[in-house]
């Protein structure tokens, strides 16, 4: 059977999905295990994109010491720049003894694989200097690579910290921490749960469960990407939506469910709208990060939060934290739609609860 959906049936599913409906979830950890990941962007902007979306999930009751503290005791753990439950480097490991893969491999992995070897002896003084001395920032690590890293973008030469990615593919290295941006490294046995190996296959099925359950609705395949994919495979049940190409998977636990929505501001990287192309599709919102631009072609502001109400995303917050100033400016609010009297109250309550957040006192342009 395959499940035929409005646009708003899909909306309201992913919206419910991740957490974004009413009333707000209580538990941190529960919320994370939910996602499976929290993308790490250090941007401060506004504030961190992981602090971001706990706000916006848990409300002002969030505070960034309490996601420090389980990254502490690893029931949280960083593996390949996002932040997981300790419990799931069992769904990775399979695939950490078999890098960078087995079967046929395109030519730039084989590229890498290559570039790894002829620097085993500056691998292996990595890991003998980790083992005496513990945790230690890539600056700090020797960098005697035989072969330079070559990269057209800023890392190359970076060979040290390319290096040190790649064993952490590996299993062989994990980060132990953060020294304000910097990342810590340590040896991986020291930093992982002792969890037993999951097969590749089972752990790949495991992982497509977990994305969907945190998705709601997604494709069931999509393009390769680096830490976390946004495809499900074959998991959950087919659908289509009204006005939408193509067949997608649905969570079904997420069928027939009610739904009440709230006014929420969304980091620009939230786990809601990072697949932009599914953003398009189903939100039919038009939205860019801007950060990169050059401030002149920017038409909603360097980190602008899109803004959510019900299921739809209704416009762009253009503000940003002047924590020298002990300000939260906010520089225009750009309405995709009429705002009603109800939702221009709700979404100012929200932009006055995110400057409390911040500990900062809000100003308007």
């Amino acid at each position: 059977m395959v499940h035929e959906l409005s646009r708003q049936e899909a909306r309201r599913i992913a919206v419910r999905a991740q957490r974004l409906d009413a009333p707000r979830p209580k538990s941190l950890v529960d919320l994370v295990r939910h996602f499976g990941v929290l993308q790490i962007d250090m941007t401060m902007a506004v504030a961190p994109s992981a602090d971001l979306v706990c706000w916006s999930r848990l409300g002002s009751a969030y505070r960034p010491t309490d996601l420090e503290a389980l990254l502490e005791d690893r029931s949280l753990v960083e593996y390949r720049s996002v932040i997981r439950p300790g419990e799931d480097i069992a769904l990775f490991r399979a695939q950490m003894a078999q890098w960078p893969g087995r079967g046929r491999l395109p030519d730039w992995e084989h590229g890498i694989a290559a570039w790894v070897e002829a620097n085993r002896a500056c691998r292996e003084e990595i890991l003998q200097w980790l083992r005496s001395e513990g945790p230690l920032p890539a600056r700090e690590l020797p960098d005697n690579c035989a072969v330079p890293w070559r990269s057209t973008g800023w890392t190359n030469h970076r060979n040290v910290m390319k290096l040190l990615e790649f064993m952490e593919q590996r299993g062989e290295v994990a980060v132990s921490g953060r020294n304000g941006w910097e990342r810590l490294w340590d040896l991986a046995d020291r930093v992982y749960p002792d969890s037993p190996v999951m097969p590749v296959e089972e752990a790949r099925a495991w992982r497509c469960q977990r994305r969907l359950k945190s998705l709601g609705i997604a494709r069931s395949t999509g393009p390769e990407c680096p830490a976390e994919r946004q495809d499900v495979g074959e998991t959950g049940e087919p659908a289509v939506i009204e006005g939408v190409r193509g067949t997608w998977r649905v969570d079904p636990e997420q069928l027939g469910r009610t739904f009440r929505g709230r006014a929420a501001l969304l980091s620009p990287l939230d786990r809601l709208i990072v697949d932009r192309k599914r953003m398009a599709e189903i939100f039919e919102f038009d939205y860019t990060l801007e950060m990169y631009k050059p401030a002149a072609r920017r038409r909603w502001g360097y980190y602008a939060l899109p803004i959510l109400y019900g299921d739809r995303l209704v416009g762009k917050l253009d503000a940003e934290a002047d924590r020298r100033a002990c300000v939260f400016r906010v520089n225009a609010i750009h309405r995709d739609t009429d705002f009603t009297e109800a939702m221009t109250d709700e979404i100012d309550q929200e932009i006055r609860d995110l400057a409390q957040w911040l500990q900062l006192h809000i100003e308007f342009a």
